[in-house]
């Protein structure tokens, strides 16, 4: 998931009487707990929690409007006028506003290999040019050239972005 080593580390308190939470503190993810709580809740909090952390880290950590940006011009495309996480959505993996240039790609996305992410920024910013899924706009979308490949692995996590 990355490439920065975490360590966890579970803090129990008296003080602390329903809520379990995590953060990141340099490179340990502490997970906060009331004292009370029995070791399989532990156990199932950090199963939760910590992947959660460990997702946001690695997103804050991208910069993917830089990102979108290189890929832009590298495939000849459009800049966009902004590049932002979203929540997970069933149906989609990016959506592009091209009334505003605003590129939004799921927050999955940052868990999967850079090729597949670089896709998907590639296949929104082709939207900024072509707004539909034509000839065209798959022609631009194909100067990617892992955008096979690529289409091909979203369709085995679940969502084909035709």
């Amino acid at each position: 998931m990355s490439s920065v080593p975490y360590r966890v580390e579970v803090i129990r308190s008296k003080r602390r009487r329903k809520t379990v939470s995590a953060h990141l503190v340099g490179d340990v993810v502490r997970v906060l707990m009331p004292a009370w709580m029995s070791k399989a809740d532990e156990e199932r909090y950090v199963a939760d929690l910590v992947p959660r952390v460990i997702r946001q880290d690695s997103r804050e950590r991208m910069d993917i409007a830089a990102r979108a940006a290189t890929l832009a011009r590298r495939y000849d495309l459009p800049t966009p006028g902004a590049v932002t996480w979203m929540p997970n959505r069933k149906t989609q993996w990016a959506t592009c506003v091209v009334a505003s240039r605003e590129i939004r790609v799921v927050e999955r996305l940052a868990e999967f290999p850079a090729w597949v992410l670089d896709y998907v920024l590639v296949h929104e910013l082709a939207h900024l040019v072509e707004a539909n899924h034509s000839a065209r706009f798959w022609k631009l979308v194909n100067r990617y050239p892992k955008a096979e490949r690529a289409r091909g692995f979203l369709i085995a996590k679940g969502n084909d972005e035709r």
